[in-house]
């Protein structure tokens, strides 16, 4: 029987700092997830910034997923989180925002910010879920097909209301 989205996950997969070493697994899944990925030059600079950079791993330390932020003054923006596309729907990006959340209150965020896709319906809703709030439009922010523009939605997540969505499955 296969994993639903509200069953844990295992124990056996752990967060671990992402480093230039993880760059091809992590392009590979990067480039399976998205038809406009990330290049290694945003995954390079991103490490150079010092932005927080962890990586899913399951036992045997195979990248299924990983997440990008950036610490700001009481908040932290999402820049990336992404789940391999073979292990979505496995509570897997859940287990993602939940250790950003906690990023957050370690760090005394007291905000996480993020951009979605407008396209991106269903990961609208699984932040949406998480008790995400649409906050604005960034207008022509993604890069979409034959040279066009797509906008985003803003969305944000009060860190003092987290654990109420957290309780809920994305």
């Amino acid at each position: 029987m296969s994993a639903r989205l509200s069953d844990p996950v295992p124990s056996a997969l752990h967060l671990a700092p992402m480093t230039p070493h993880d760059f091809v697994a992590v392009l590979s899944v990067e480039q399976a997830a998205y038809a406009f990925p990330w290049s290694r030059v945003n995954f390079v600079d991103s490490l150079a910034a010092s932005h927080v950079c962890q990586t899913l791993r399951d036992a045997r330390g195979r990248v299924l997923g990983y997440f990008v932020v950036l610490p700001g003054f009481e908040e932290m923006h999402l820049l990336n989180l992404t789940v391999a596309p073979g292990e979505q729907g496995r509570g897997r990006g859940r287990f993602l925002l939940e250790a950003i959340v906690q990023l957050c209150e370690s760090s005394a965020a007291r905000e996480l910010w993020l951009e979605v896709r407008q396209s991106n319906l269903r990961a609208q809703q699984i932040y949406e879920r998480f008790g995400f709030q649409p906050r604005a439009v960034r207008k022509a922010y993604y890069p979409a097909a034959l040279g066009r523009r797509e906008d985003a939605i803003v969305m944000s997540l009060k860190i003092s209301s987290a654990s109420q969505g957290a309780d809920h499955a994305p």
